[in-house]
């Protein structure tokens, strides 16, 4: 399945939900690519891939000018390899605009590659032409949502871009669900702020949520995912927790192998 963790709003958590998932998905034996589709190249960095070595990236593969195999590379972690991004990345919104099928470019370029289990689009904080590649290359998104008094504001508005996009470019693109981010149970905001998202979205909204935890902050200066870096912090264990629950609603699910440190 080609998922898109997507969300217009900055500071969610969005890069960090697709390292983690997508680590915790490999752990269970399944092979994962991580495509890195933000400017900024955070899920690159975080799985330790020296800019330097990112000679190929997402956006010569959007632009045509090399196939996506080129791009790839491995990570520390078995089964699970990035297409990764750099700062040329910004400029595709302006190259896609004259570009024949501009918005299918990423679906065309991932056609050409072997089957993965599971592919992982880390979008940038925007509904751009980079985030719409990758809505219609996806199958599903799935939404962060930081709990904060802002967390329904804008969501509408993505869950009108995805609608859209399903009726005019993708028939097959469904929302697989939001989670909860920077979850802090001893506030009374994140509770509240919990409640109301539930209420509004329903079964939408996975019973796992992602804490605030200082581990998850750290993990990409040292250029890992936070389960390898303390895979019993609780953020760690939260997020081996969404890969269960996430994988129990696309199949059943298989028992997630143990990550060493």
């Amino acid at each position: 399945m080609i998922i898109a963790v997507a969300n217009q709003k900055g500071g969610v958590g969005k890069t960090t939900t697709a390292i983690n998932l997508a680590t915790a998905l490999a752990a269970s034996g399944q092979s994962v690519l991580v495509i890195d589709a933000d400017p900024q190249g955070n899920a690159s960095t975080g799985f330790g891939l020296d800019r330097r070595n990112r000679q190929a990236s997402v956006y010569e593969v959007l632009i045509g000018r090399i196939a996506a195999e080129q791009a790839l590379l491995p990570t520390r972690i078995p089964g699970l390899k990035v297409m990764p991004s750099t700062p040329a990345l910004s400029g595709a919104e302006i190259d896609l605009v004259d570009m024949d099928q501009r918005s299918h470019r990423l679906e065309m370029a991932l056609a050409s590659l072997p089957a993965y289990d599971h592919v992982i689009i880390d979008c940038p904080p925007s509904l751009g032409l980079l985030t719409v590649n990758a809505l219609v290359a996806a199958d599903a998104v799935l939404v962060p949502l930081q709990c904060e008094f802002f967390a329904l504001e804008g969501l509408s508005q993505l869950l009108g871009t995805i609608e859209r996009v399903r009726a005019s470019l993708n028939n097959r693109l469904h929302l697989l669900g939001i989670v909860l981010t920077m979850v802090d149970r001893r506030n009374q905001l994140t509770r509240n702020v919990t409640d109301d998202v539930r209420a509004v979205m329903g079964d939408k909204v996975f019973e796992t949520t992602i804490p605030r935890n200082i581990r998850l902050s750290e993990a990409p200066s040292h250029g890992l995912p936070a389960l390898l870096y303390d895979s019993r912090c609780a953020g760690s264990e939260a997020y081996m927790a969404l890969a269960i629950e996430l994988l129990d609603r696309i199949k059943p699910a298989p028992a997630l192998a143990e990550i060493v440190d």
